[in-house]
This record gives C-alpha cells, sequence and structure tokens, in this order.
C-alpha cells in the first residue's frame, strides 16, 4: 500500500470533500477524486480506477441514508431503470480490469459537450416535477440505461452527470430525486464493482479510506442541503452547469 505524506493526506481530504457535495448534487466528482489519485498520489490508471470506488461507496452510503430517511427516494419507481443499469454496470468493470480506460476518455469529453447542450437546452424541462411530464417508452429507456451502466463500470467519471440526465429527461422524475436515485444506483452497483477490482488486486485501502473521510462528510453536507433548502433543485441545476463546463474546459486543456 502506497505511505502518505501529510501534504499528500491534505489534498485528498479536500479534494474528497468537494467531490464529495458534486457527486451528490451534480456528479463528475470523479475528475477530482481521479487526479489526486493518479496525479499527486502516483497511482496507475487502473489502481486509481479500482482505489476511487471507496470514496464512491463510503459517500453513496451516507446520501442514500440522508435521502432515504427523508423520504426522498422513489425506490418502488425507480428498480425499472436502476436494474438495467446495474447489469450494465457489472458487465462494464469486467472490461475494466482487462484493458486500459484511457479511450473511454477521449470519448468522454464529446460526450460532456452533447450533455452541456442537454443541460442548457430549455432548463425548465430540469426544474419540473415527475407529475408534469411523461416518461419515454420504457422499451427504449432499458438500452440508454444498460449503456449507462456499463460506462459507471468501466470508469465512473461522469457517470453522475449522465445518470441525472437520464433520470430527469428519459424517466422524468424531478431533479431532487433523481439525485436519490443516482446515488442509490450508484452505490449499489460500486459495492460489487469494489469487490472486482479488490479481486483482481487493484485497491489500494490506505489512499481509498483518506477519501472516503472527505467523500463522506461533503455527502453528508450535500444531502442536508438538498433536503433543508426549498431552493436546492434550482442550485443542483446550476452546479450541474458549472461542473460540466468546468469539465469540458479542463478536459480539452483549457483549465
Amino acid at each position: 500500500m502506497t505511505e502518505l505524506s501529510l501534504w499528500q493526506i491534505g489534498i485528498a481530504l479536500v479534494g474528497s470533500f468537494i467531490a464529495g457535495i458534486i457527486n451528490t448534487l451534480a456528479g463528475n466528482g470523479s475528475a477530482i477524486t481521479l487526479t489526486i489519485l493518479t496525479e499527486v498520489m502516483g497511482l496507475p490508471g487502473n489502481l486509481a480506477n479500482g482505489t476511487n470506488r471507496i470514496g464512491i461507496l463510503s459517500q453513496g452510503l451516507v446520501s442514500t441514508y440522508g435521502f432515504s430517511k427523508r423520504k426522498m427516494i422513489p425506490f418502488r419507481e425507480s428498480l425499472r431503470y436502476t436494474i438495467p443499469a446495474f447489469i450494465g454496470a457489472i458487465i462494464g468493470v469486467v472490461v475494466a480490469v482487462n484493458i486500459s480506460s484511457e479511450s473511454f476518455r477521449m470519448v468522454f469529453r464529446y460526450l460532456m459537450i452533447g450533455m452541456l447542450f442537454v443541460i442548457l437546452w430549455n432548463p425548465s424541462r430540469w426544474l419540473k416535477t415527475g407529475q408534469e411530464l411523461k416518461p419515454i417508452p420504457y422499451i427504449l429507456a432499458i438500452p440508454m440505461f444498460g449503456l449507462l451502466g456499463f460506462y459507471g463500470g468501466f470508469i465512473q467519471m461522469g457517470m453522475g452527470i449522465f445518470l441525472l440526465g437520464a433520470l430527469v429527461l428519459i424517466a422524468r422524475f424531478d431533479i431532487i430525486s433523481a439525485n436519490g436515485i443516482k446515488i442509490f444506483l450508484v452505490t449499489a452497483y460500486t459495492l460489487v464493482i469494489l469487490l472486482i477490482f479488490q479481486w483482481n488486486g487493484l485497491v489500494d485501502w490506505r489512499v481509498g479510506l483518506v477519501f472516503a473521510i472527505g467523500q463522506s462528510l461533503g455527502a453528508w453536507s450535500a444531502t442536508k442541503f438538498a433536503a433543508e433548502n426549498p431552493r436546492s433543485a434550482v442550485w443542483a441545476y446550476r452546479l450541474l452547469v458549472v461542473i460540466v463546463v468546468v469539465s469540458i474546459l479542463s478536459l480539452f486543456d483549457v483549465l
């Protein structure tokens, strides 16, 4: 396991705390954690990918508990979408432990550009409640969520944004409920994915547990904000736009 200096621990805690907030209210916090894992901790790509799942699992458990305690996750209604995504995620991680994720990173930047247009086109769609909109036919939603799950199992980076978009625009949940469902799904498949990475020797627990502390604290703070702030849907949408824009600029080396 990797030996950590105090400055590395400090950067990891601050970065993972911010990532925990971002992942809970929007998505793509893994862009922060994976960067720290590779550039600051010096972990190779596949080991960073596996280790990153520890923090994702810990923040997910905290957020899922917080949202479900406040009855903000429609579990029954979400199962028909989360099951195909869960299956896709397991297939994705089997592929991830055998090949490099660099090819997916190339595709990722263009997916993010597409997502930015989707988010900015008619913003009101993101702020309507589920009762105001009719979901896309389920037969069409199954392959979409299966592919999303595959992507999340493979690399995770940006998965929260894409899944949030699918839950709002395809399944027609409101953005706060969609955030709760997103977190529940990612937590469920991350538990299995982490075991698979561990089986293949691709998890550094000493590093991962530091990230778990920061991401759990960030997730708890964000969940509390979402539950208690009446304008949390608006702020979640604004944060989503900012994160996507920053991600695109970073992916194209503008930042």
